[in-house]
This record gives structure tokens, C-alpha cells and sequence, in this order.
């Protein structure tokens, strides 16, 4: 069986191969040399070099002097990134299996007759092929309808030199869409790591704070403790002095009380009798301690805590140290100083 036969056995298979020879850049058959990128895709060498230039602008081309450093940009068939050493496109290998095939396609379809109807046909002149194109009324059409036809008095350019300057023109576009492409995959990038670190200081930022605040919160737990202490110190002393009272009164009642039975017993004799001089002193009233008026008062045990709530209430970020409250930014007037459009 012959090997060009046998590879290319129909017109259907002609143009199933021919779709896959196709640059996905110029949207034209491959060029030799065909480079391979690391994805397995194909590109012409001239369109991938496009691509790379208009990707990494600052990168030396080979006729300057060659750049230390290499570059990098995406396939434009599956977005893979595609990292370049110091030779840029240069150093990418060739396939020479998809040139040997784009050979043999192009020998198999000059042996093929020009099938009927392959070619476009004029409307106008049903025996014509379109082979111009009117610059005036921007349709294909045929010589006939320049010269008898409708388009006499326009002007027209060959089709195939319109059709190839469309091509190069619309290769720029995919290019510089490639890399703009390129360019905002960058910027997602970096707004990704942006989001990445502004999460990362945010928690740092909520963990000083917080433990700032536990500093506060231990501070006012001590000097709460501490002022409770006194304040139950001064009650333990007062409840002892009147508790001390409390039980002297109670003893001096008891002896009052054992007077008052001995001299009622003294009523009772029938001779006059001499008063002892424990009652006699008794009668006289008890000379007992006693507390002052308002001594159960705790008022002076009083805080005026309002200059210090105010402080707390008036507690927000500044600027850092030595910082002027009139110049703070707030944080909504942070993130509007910082932002920048795209």
C-alpha cells in the first residue's frame, strides 16, 4: 500500500487533517519550523516568537545581544505557562514530525484536481471565480463585474493580497490578545497574593489587638481585686469594733442584771442595811465605747470612672507613634488612599 494513500485517503480525511495542521495563531497552515511547547502544542516559530515579544517586551530579540534571563507566556491553545531559558523561542524544539506531515499533505493535495464547486463562484457571472475583492463595497466578486459589472467604477485589490493582509492583521490581534491575556492572568495573580497576604495581616493585627486588650482586662481584673480587698478590710474592722462593743454591752447587761436581783434582795430585809458600793457604782451609768454617727457609712470608698470611660470610648487606630488625631485615617479612608485602578 502506498504511504501517502494510506496516511490521506479522502477528501474528508484531507480536510480533518488540514484542521489540525492549522497554527491556532495565524490560523494558517503551519510554517516551517514548527516548534513543540512544553504542553505538546504547535506553534510556527515566527508566531510563538510574536506571542513571546509581545509578552515579555523587554526581552532582547536574537539579533541584539542575547538576555541573561528568559521569559515566559501562556499557550494560547490551553493556557498552559510556558517558562522560556535565556534563548527564548529559540531554545523550544522543532517537531519534525508535524513538518514531514504538512510535506507530504501538501504534495498529496498539488497531485489532486481542483475539485468542482471547491472554488467560489461569482452569482453574477456563473463561470467566474471570485478573485478580487472591492475595496469600495467591501464583498469578494469576480474580473466580469469589474470591468461589465457592477463594481466598474470602484476600486479592487487582488482577493488573495486581502485575504493575506486580513490574516496578518487579525494574527496581530490574537497576538496582543494572547498577551494581554497574559497581562491580566498577571494581575490576577498578584490581586490573588493581595488577598492572600491583607488575610494574613489581618489576623496578625486581630491577634495584637486582642492581646492588648487582655492586657487591659488583667489590669482592671487587679485593680478591681485590689480595691475590693480594701473595702473588705475596712468592713472587717468596723464589724470587729462593733462586735467588740456588742459584747461588752452584753457583759456589762449581766452584771447589771445580777446588781439589779442583789438589790432587790436587799429590799427585803427587815433592818437597814448599807448599799454595796458595786451597785451604788453601777446606778451611776456605764462608761462603754460607742460608735460615731454614720460610722456605717462606706461612702468614701467612691470611684469617678467617667474621665477614664471616655478614654476607653475615645480607644482607635492612628497612625503609629507620635501620631497627630487629626491627620488619622479612618479605615474606610485607608483603604481609599491605597486603592488604585487597574
Amino acid at each position: 500500500m502506498d504511504y501517502k494513500s494510506g496516511l490521506i485517503p479522502d477528501g474528508n480525511a484531507m480536510e480533518n487533517l488540514e484542521k489540525q495542521l492549522i497554527c491556532p495563531i495565524c490560523l494558517e497552515m503551519f510554517t516551517k519550523p514548527v516548534v513543540i511547547l512544553p504542553c505538546q502544542h504547535n506553534l510556527c516559530r515566527k508566531c510563538a516568537n510574536d506571542i513571546f515579544q509581545a509578552a515579555n517586551p523587554y526581552w532582547t530579540n536574537r539579533g541584539g545581544s542575547v538576555s541573561m534571563s528568559g521569559g515566559r507566556f501562556r499557550c494560547p491553545s490551553c493556557r498552559h505557562e510556558v517558562i522560556m531559558d535565556r534563548h527564548g523561542v529559540y531554545g523550544l524544539q522543532r517537531n519534525l514530525l508535524v513538518e514531514n506531515i504538512i510535506d507530504i499533505y501538501k504534495q498529496e493535495c498539488s497531485s489532486r484536481p481542483l475539485q468542482k464547486g471547491s472554488h467560489p463562484m461569482c452569482k453574477e457571472h456563473e463561470d467566474e471565480k471570485i478573485n478580487i475583492y472591492c475595496l469600495t463595497c467591501e464583498v469578494p466578486t469576480c474580473s466580469l463585474c469589474k470591468v461589465f459589472g457592477a463594481h466598474q467604477a470602484c476600486e479592487v485589490a487582488p482577493l488573495q493580497s486581502i485575504f493575506q493582509g486580513q490574516k496578518t492583521e487579525l494574527s496581530n490581534c490574537i497576538s496582543m490578545l494572547v498577551a494581554g491575556n497574559d497581562r491580566v492572568q498577571t494581575i490576577i495573580s498578584q490581586l490573588e497574593d493581595s488577598c492572600r497576604v491583607t488575610k494574613e495581616n489581618s489576623h496578625q493585627v486581630k491577634e495584637e489587638l486582642s492581646h492588648k486588650f487582655d492586657a487591659l482586662y488583667a489590669i482592671l481584673d487587679e485593680k478591681k481585686s485590689e480595691l475590693l480587698q480594701r473595702i473588705t478590710q475596712e468592713q472587717e474592722e468596723k464589724l470587729d469594733f462593733i462586735e467588740a462593743l456588742i459584747l461588752q454591752y452584753r457583759e456589762q447587761l449581766e452584771k447589771s442584771t445580777k446588781l439589779v436581783e442583789t438589790a432587790i434582795q436587799s429590799l427585803d430585809e427587815p433592818h437597814p442595811i448599807s448599799l454595796p458600793h458595786s451597785i451604788v457604782e453601777a446606778s451611776k451609768g456605764c462608761q462603754l465605747g460607742k460608735t460615731e454617727q454614720g460610722f456605717e457609712n462606706m461612702d468614701y470608698f467612691t470611684l469617678n470612672l467617667e474621665h477614664i470611660a471616655e478614654a476607653l470610648r475615645a480607644i482607635d487606630f492612628g497612625t503609629g507613634k507620635g501620631h497627630d488625631c487629626a491627620t488619622c485615617f479612618t479605615p474606610e479612608e485607608g483603604i481609599r488612599s491605597h486603592y488604585k485602578w487597574l
